[in-house]
């Protein structure tokens, strides 16, 4: 008898504050380019937690917008997030992909060693088709109360992050937040 897999079936959370944060979004100018400073601390994010990617992601209705992006140099992992056609990393993907979207509704960050342990988390696309086998990261809650993304982590190889790991996220989310409220008060 031949089995044919199950098609993929979205887990990804419904999220009921999605149009009150892309006009959010909107009215701080984020989540539709990429930004220089975000990009440094993407980079920050990945030297202090010694991940091969990481992301400052805003979150949409559809998709998942990474203004600010680190990849490691070629040679010291083998898989980006979301590949685009050039070979270069993107910076869009669908709201379906990943886990981020789960930190967004979940307004709490997010500790997975290996998704593969995770029956909910396994069979996300960027498993299979990224390589995805770890996650840490963290909501970006600004001064209105508004989850507007996260920051992550993420490796090809599973990783005990650990309470040290949650505290790192959770510390740089704040960190980061409070250059979001800055912004907005300018």
């Amino acid at each position: 008898m031949i089995y044919e897999s199950p098609a993929y079936q979205s887990l990804t959370p419904t999220d009921q504050e999605a149009p009150q944060r892309v006009q959010r979004l909107r009215d701080l100018g984020l989540g539709e380019s990429p930004d220089p400073e975000f990009d440094e601390f993407a980079q920050k994010l990945a030297q202090i937690t010694r991940a091969p990617y990481a992301m400052v992601n805003f979150i949409s209705e559809d998709r998942q917008f990474f203004a600010g992006l680190y990849t490691a140099p070629a040679g010291r992992a083998s898989a980006t997030p979301e590949v685009a056609a050039a070979g270069q990393p993107g910076r869009v993907m669908s709201r379906d992909h990943g886990y981020c979207p789960h930190v967004v509704v979940r307004r709490k960050a997010l500790v997975l060693d290996d998704v593969c342990d995770y029956p909910r988390f396994a069979g996300n696309p960027v498993v299979d088709e990224i390589g995805i086998r770890s996650y840490l990261g963290a909501p970006l809650i600004d001064h209105t109360g508004m989850a507007l993304g996260t920051i992550c982590v993420v490796d090809t190889e599973p990783r005990p992050w650990g309470r040290q790991g949650l505290e790192t996220i959770k510390s740089l989310a704040a960190e980061l937040t409070e250059r979001i409220n800055q912004r907005s008060r300018r």
